[in-house]
């Protein structure tokens, strides 16, 4: 079959395989994983997008050339105006795309550290990463199922090696499923992430940014940097490794405060009004300020723990963040400012000063920190309080793969490495030397589309060795051009597995009596799942089911997940119900 191979189940592999789809091409994706998604199911505050549907119905006057200074702002002198251009100048597009091809909510935008207009889109309900992520991921198992001709999903397959022909073409891949190497030929679509939970022995992390290497990370352990690696050793060229983006803000668990893995306190935190306050309640840094600047700030101060509060206001603006922080034991509600100064360790007249010195920022519109923008009204002790403890954390690689504006990935000469495309984290140069909150899941819509578009292309323009060596049928594909979106839209969805036969009903109590990581069950709207051979296997990883163990984890089961998850994800977990 000639087809174009996708490496990488997250945002951006799941962004070019949808358009590799719509221009006619059939898609072989491959991920490591047991399942697709990677870290953009964790991304938190939402996408950027300029001149989006929603901003002109919210009359937001933002645009691709405002965004392109702020971003060109951000990345400083490692600056890429072309790859800068295509970032912006498409987003639009992808916001747009996005909300009319998957019938996403995108409806509310907040305004992140170093945006000059609110663009980053979010909607009313879940973490934007997980919702998109899955929106698209859903999609393409229903084609792998009801058109197998066109799509091939792999799951638990590693690549390991990519094939070059004798012209220096990069003509497929090995990869290793099922314990045994298989080989695929085809162009090759790079989308395998970042390396910032690069430990392994022959890390990038500690290659480039050695100082960093004992940091926590909010990456999942997948985070190795193989694309990279794979493609430096087939000749690519990279750009920029040493920029390794510290976030200010992941959230430190009270009872795991060592834990190498952190969970992310979304940018959109600080962006509704969240101030961060120092171990004498004090305000310390322009909230809003660029990551690698906050982060900064933090350990100047140095005064720990530092602690982010929101307001009624600002916790009612983002109040299912709040909910599921509160939930994961992450975040702590106050009922007054003087039941948080007693936390804090200081006098409710001092946490009272931080608040009318703040105030009167917010009155005057003028901040000793530099604060340009206010997302909430006064502030007052007579008030609720959510707050969580903050930790600096490897949280993105700006660094990776050199590209142009093509998603083409760069030869060592200089010159685009044929059969080779590159998109989202694994690609390096996009962002500079700091990347803007919002703009790690827009890349991944951006350049997953581009690197669609230049794969289609390129594997119809290949009608000679590569067609021979896959066995190809181009004119099939070709016949396919212009009619995937019928196709896709069309497909009915795949039915759900059936669940998991119910052997009987438990009362909670028997269910209390399975809640280690040996023996895990968990409630479920009403069902009882006996999820212990799951556990390695689950995105979120083992705590966030663990935290349920012997539980009833519905409320929050069912902030993050579809109802039809379990059912198709996981039927065999499902071993009965719960006694009235």
């Amino acid at each position: 079959m000639a087809q174009v191979i996708v490496v990488g189940g997250g945002l951006a592999g799941l962004s070019a395989a949808h358009t590799l789809l719509e221009r006619g091409a059939n898609v072989l994706m491959l991920d490591k994983q047991p399942f697709m998604g990677g870290n953009s199911t964790k991304a938190t505050s939402g996408i950027n997008g300029a001149g989006t549907e929603t901003q002109q119905e919210a009359g937001i006057p933002d645009n691709a050339k405002i965004f392109f200074n702020d971003t060109k702002h951000s990345a400083r002198e490692l600056a890429r105006d072309d790859l800068i251009r295509v970032l912006t100048g498409r987003s639009g597009d992808a916001v747009n795309w996005l909300q009319n091809k998957f019938g996403l909510d995108l409806s509310k935008v907040a305004r992140l550290g170093g945006h000059s207009q609110p663009r980053t889109h979010r909607g009313n309900a879940q973490f934007p990463g997980m919702v998109m992520t899955y929106a698209q991921m859903e999609r393409l198992e229903d084609l792998a199922v009801s058109n197998p001709d066109r799509v091939q999903i792999k799951k638990k397959a590693r690549v390991t090696t990519l094939l070059k022909d004798e012209h220096g073409a990069v003509i497929g891949v090995n990869y290793v499923h099922n314990g045994k190497t298989e080989t695929a030929y085809g162009p090759v679509i790079l989308a395998t992430g970042g390396y910032a939970a690069d430990f392994t022995e022959d890390s990038l992390l500690k290659k480039y940014r050695p100082e960093y290497y004992n940091l926590p990370t909010t990456n999942g352990d997948h985070c190795t940097g193989d694309g990279q690696k794979m493609a430096l050793a087939a000749g690519a060229s990279a750009i920029d490794l040493e920029k390794v983006q510290v976030h200010p803000t992941g959230l430190v668990d009270p009872n795991e405060p060592e834990a190498k893995v952190k969970f992310l306190a979304a940018e959109a935190l600080r962006g509704v009004g969240g101030l961060l306050l120092d171990n004498q309640g004090k305000r310390f840094v322009d909230e809003l300020q660029h990551r690698d600047y906050v982060t900064g700030k933090i350990w100047e101060n140095g005064k720990f723990p530092i602690r982010l509060v929101l307001n009624g206001q600002s916790s009612k603006e983002i109040e299912w963040h709040c909910k599921h922080y509160v939930g994961r034991g992450l975040m702590k509600r106050f009922e007054s400012g003087e039941a948080l100064a007693k936390e804090i360790g200081i006098s409710p007249a001092e946490l009272k000063k931080t608040f009318d010195d703040y105030n009167v920022c917010v009155r005057t519109k003028k901040d000793p920190f530099g604060k340009k923008f206010f997302s909430t009204g006064e502030w007052s002790m007579n008030d609720y309080f959510n707050v969580a403890i903050m930790t600096p954390v490897l949280h993105y690689t700006m660094g990776g793969l050199e590209i142009d504006a093509e998603s083409r990935v760069i030869a060592k000469d200089g010159k685009p490495l044929p059969g080779l495309f590159a998109a989202g984290e694994v690609a390096g140069g996009v962002h500079g030397a700091n990347r803007l909150g919002g703009s790690s899941l827009l890349g991944c819509v951006v350049f997953g589309r581009v690197s669609g578009d230049s794969a289609a292309s390129y594997l119809l323009s290949r009608l000679g060795p590569l067609a021979e060596k896959a066995a190809g049928r181009l004119g099939a594909v070709a016949g396919h051009l212009g009619a995937e979106t019928s196709t896709t839209k069309s497909a009915e969805p795949a039915a759900a597995p059936s669940g998991g036969a119910s052997a009987g009903a438990f009362s909670a109590e028997e269910v209390a009596k399975h809640n280690k990581k040996d023996d895990c069950w968990v409630i479920v709207d009403g069902k009882v799942l006996d999820v212990t051979s799951f556990l390695p296997d689950h995105p979120g990883g083992e705590k966030a089911i663990l935290l349920y163990a012997g539980r009833d984890a519905t409320e929050e089961f069912n902030m993050l997940h579809d109802p039809k998850v379990i059912p198709r994800y996981a039927p065999d977990s499902i071993i009965g119900d719960l006694k009235n």
